[in-house]
């Protein structure tokens, strides 16, 4: 037996139940659905039905093996939503995955790309690694058809089981303590005053980090990492060293960070603005070298990686290589 659509006049279907969403459209106030799957038709309800170009109404009855789009939907979201999403009721077929909170979005965009290939089921997402308020719409599910195979779903579930982790998740933000050495012999001695300081400081708030400090080193190599070393023994989460990041001879930076003994991930990433950005690890706390353009562009290689180290996230070689291609924000 197979599902059956019955074609029915409104003034015909009092008292029969609505098969899917009905949506109402007013231009400028209001769109969405007027009457939802499972609605009871009433002879009050003939009016609007009409009003909105519904002389007809379908009613359904599932055969074994399919699926109502709205519980097709339903069991996608399902299927990949991992800790701190919530999953909305359905609206005119659709299933929508909301962050629980403040954090960094995660998504395997191999198995996203997947569940779409799967006929004509569909998955939405935004991009995997971005930071995600609480109640912000990070995915959404659906399928094409009213009426859709059972066997399709359990496809859908299966390449959702079979990867390491959720397909989607958001990672909570961790609360950091955060020392800043500031560097350059012009705000050592005081013939300029520091700019970086207060854009860290407004960043760092923004995810409910602290700067737990900031001090003044110059251009001296030693004492750069004197007072790096000094930041990670007070209990440092993350050090953020502004400055001395060019190739000129007098910028020390780089080369402090890196006979420190730290683990250097990378000096120099393939992304504008924030190419000199550099990202080390020193007793596991990471360093940042932070260039120039920090203070003066919205949005640059510090912006991409800091929601990432604040999720607890270490950085990797293979992260910075692939930010070249679409890393051009600014030239």
């Amino acid at each position: 037996m197979k599902s059956s659509l019955r074609e029915v006049h409104v003034t015909e279907a009092v008292g029969m139940v609505l098969a899917h969403d009905l949506t109402q459209v007013v231009p400028g106030r209001f769109k969405g659905p007027r009457f939802r799957k499972g609605h009871v038709i009433r002879e009050e309800d003939f009016e609007t039905l009409l009003s909105i170009g519904k002389e007809h109404i379908y009613v359904m009855e599932l055969a074994a093996g399919e699926l109502h789009e709205n519980d097709a939907a339903r069991r996608i979201a399902r299927a990949v939503g991992g800790p701190r999403l919530t999953l909305t009721a359905p609206s005119e077929g659709k299933v929508q995955l909301v962050a629980d909170g403040e954090g960094l979005l995660k998504v395997d965009a191999t198995r996203v790309h997947a569940i779409n290939e799967v006929e004509q089921a569909v998955l939405s997402t935004l991009k995997t690694d971005i930071p995600v308020k609480e109640g912000e719409v990070v995915a959404a599910s659906r399928v094409i058809p009213l009426i859709y195979p059972v066997e399709r779903i359990e496809q859908v579930e299966r390449i959702a089981a079979g990867g390491k982790g959720p397909v989607l998740e958001v990672l909570p933000f961790r609360r950091l303590k955060v020392g800043v050495v500031t560097t350059g012999s012009e705000i050592y001695h005081g013939r300029i005053r520091d700019r970086f300081g207060p854009v860290i400081q407004e960043k760092l708030q923004s995810f409910g980090s602290t700067v737990m400090g900031q001090t003044l080193a110059g251009d001296d190599k030693g004492l750069i990492q004197s007072q790096i070393r000094a930041f990670v023994d007070r209990g440092a989460d993350l050090v953020l060293v502004t400055g001395g990041m060019s190739v000129d001879p007098d910028d020390r930076t780089p080369g402090a960070i890196a006979s420190l003994g730290a683990e250097v991930i990378s000096y120099g990433t393939p992304m504008l603005p924030g190419s000199m950005l550099m990202i080390a690890y020193y007793r596991e706390i990471p360093i940042l070298g932070l260039p120039g353009c920090v203070i003066h562009d919205a949005y640059t290689s510090f912006d991409l990686f800091l929601p990432r180290i604040l999720a607890g996230e270490k950085v990797k070689r293979e992260d910075i290589v692939r930010l070249g291609y679409g890393g051009l924000h600014s030239c």
